[in-house]
């Protein structure tokens, strides 16, 4: 992260109009929380678009990605069962098998029956999906980085870091 980042208010952004405009008709809302989740769900959209993009050159959505990633960070032999990638995801098993036969489909994972249990699967990472999680993940965060020091200096991104954390613990998600 570039410590030459810029440390001074930035000029008025899209949400600044909301907020004026609902103080002109309703000066006697507090517009901080809008102001901060605004801004909050818009550059989640436009870190998607961005992070979808550096995805692309690697044949996987983020959806996809964030399947690989989980049997990555599970550690060798990169296996789960179905049912720990769903609730990891917080997807439906409907969704989770699409996925799963999808990714199955291009080599980057193979499902088989669990030694342990006669009912139920585990899904492994391939050799090529490990490749692929790999370049993607490191695609993906420059990506991430690239946006955080265009604006912020590696303690003022440590700090909004820490912001969000606590915001995020606090609603309980």
């Amino acid at each position: 992260m570039s410590s030459s980042a810029p440390s001074t208010p930035s000029a008025a952004d899209p949400v600044d109009a909301i907020t004026a405009q609902w103080a002109t008709v309703r000066p006697d809302l507090d517009t901080v929380p809008m102001a901060v989740f605004g801004r909050i769900y818009r550059l989640s959209g436009t870190m998607a678009q961005r992070i979808d993009r550096a995805y692309k050159p690697y044949g996987v959505s983020r959806g996809e990605f964030d399947v690989l990633a989980t049997l990555r960070r599970a550690g060798k032999p990169y296996t789960l069962s179905p049912r720990r990638l769903s609730e990891t995801l917080m997807l439906t098993t409907g969704g989770m098998t699409g996925r799963l036969d999808r990714l199955e489909r291009a080599g980057l994972l193979s499902r088989s029956p669990d030694p342990h249990d006669r009912r139920g699967l585990r899904v492994t990472l391939s050799e090529r999906g490990l490749e692929v999680v790999d370049g993607a993940v490191g695609a993906g965060l420059a990506v991430q980085r690239e946006a955080l020091a265009a604006a912020l200096d590696e303690s003022e991104a440590e700090q909004l870091a820490g912001l969000l954390r606590k915001l995020l613990n606090a609603t309980g998600a």
